[in-house]
């Protein structure tokens, strides 16, 4: 009872202490909202808001009707331009795509000839040219081949293929993008939090203070575990409801409870590593560096940036260590697939038991270093 007692006054006073640090508040606040928010709808692998132009040259109803399906977001509204201006349009920059409807192309396309339309793309927007001109070809021969079904002109295979997306129907990255932005900045922030607070107390000399006092290493440590996740938890419930599904309009498919007792699991274990890796570093220099050459990768390979799969078979046996792989496996089955805990057990256990085994070892490290 007396050890917890103290754990609990140690974190109440770590709690105290982080509540009057101004700047790392706004450093939580910054990182948990607006860095995920602007991760999340900053992304620039979806068209949004292209400027585009139409030369219909046509102008009959298929051309009119091909028209019509450029609207927002994905594209701003069309205007019609001459052929004369497409040299002088682009040269200002005025339009990302110029799409060129030839003469006679309905009654080409109404006999079955092969009618051509002309794409212009300023290209110094990589990016957006590159998807961009993937959208209007898509847009376009959906559209010819309505409607040469409509005129029973068009003779194809007998079967086609329809597509369907499973949990995300429209394919909106901002979807996927918002909690892989969460689940990274909740990461660096419970590590960092953590492995910064030991070396506050080592620099300041404030540890040798609480050495003089009937306390014990691990309560040291257990204090400021609890202190900085209790902070972290409340900050990332508060991003969850308010920036991912308030402010960018993410559906959470499975049980919300759910997610937040696995994320609180999964801060233990971040909390477990920030220890460890406060203990081993000495200055702030030496936790830095640490930070980059084990966290960095964490983030990079846990299948948050591309899928565990597809990486090298070495690469996914070493992620297998990191408890952010398992965690984004249990985010990505509640939050896209409405999984129950019988789909996400294995996941929650594995961070549990990496929890307890990275904690334990921190806190004989953080124990040995005091002893030293």
């Amino acid at each position: 009872m007396p050890s917890l007692i103290n754990i609990w006054w140690l974190g109440t006073k770590e709690l105290k202490e982080l509540i009057k640090d101004v700047t790392m508040m706004l450093f939580i606040v910054w990182s948990l909202g607006v860095s995920v928010y602007t991760q999340a709808s900053g992304s620039g692998e979806t068209v949004n808001n292209a400027a585009i132009a139409i030369i219909d040259e046509d102008q009959s109803q298929l051309s009119r009707s091909i028209i019509d399906l450029f609207y927002p977001p994905y594209f701003q509204k069309v205007q019609t331009i001459s052929a004369a201006e497409i040299d002088r349009a682009m040269d200002k920059g005025q339009f990302t795509f110029i799409v060129e409807i030839p003469p006679r192309f309905e009654a080409d396309t109404r006999v079955g000839k092969n009618a051509e339309i002309h794409v212009s793309a300023d290209a110094t927007a990589v990016q957006q040219a590159g998807i961009g001109t993937g959208y209007i070809q898509n847009i376009i021969s959906q559209e010819v081949t309505r409607y040469r079904q409509e005129m029973q002109s068009y003779r194809g295979l007998d079967s086609t293929l329809a597509k369907r997306r499973a949990f995300n129907p429209n394919g909106t990255l901002a979807w996927f993008s918002a909690l892989v932005a969460l689940t990274d900045q909740l990461s660096m922030l419970m590590i960092i939090l953590t492995g910064a607070a030991l070396l506050r107390e080592r620099e300041h000399g404030t540890i040798e203070h609480l050495l003089v006092m009937p306390l014990r290493a691990s309560e040291i440590a257990l204090a400021k575990v609890w202190a900085n996740g209790l902070a972290i938890m409340v900050a990332f419930t508060l991003s969850l409801l308010l920036v991912v599904q308030g402010a960018l309009h993410v559906p959470i498919a499975g049980s919300r409870p759910l997610l937040l007792l696995g994320s609180a699991v999964y801060i233990c274990a971040a909390a477990s590593i920030g220890i460890l890796l406060g203990t081993i570093a000495r200055t702030m220099a030496q936790f830095a560096l640490l930070m980059m050459m084990s966290v960095m990768p964490m983030m990079m390979l846990s299948g948050g940036i591309s899928p565990v799969e597809s990486q090298p078979q070495w690469v996914q046996y070493l992620t297998w260590f990191f408890p952010s792989r398992h965690y984004i496996s249990f985010m990505q089955g509640i939050a896209y697939r409405g999984a129950d805990f019988s789909m996400v057990w294995r996941d929650f256990v594995t961070m549990l038991g990496m929890g307890v085994s990275f904690l334990t070892v921190s806190l004989l490290l953080f124990r040995r270093s005091l002893a030293g």
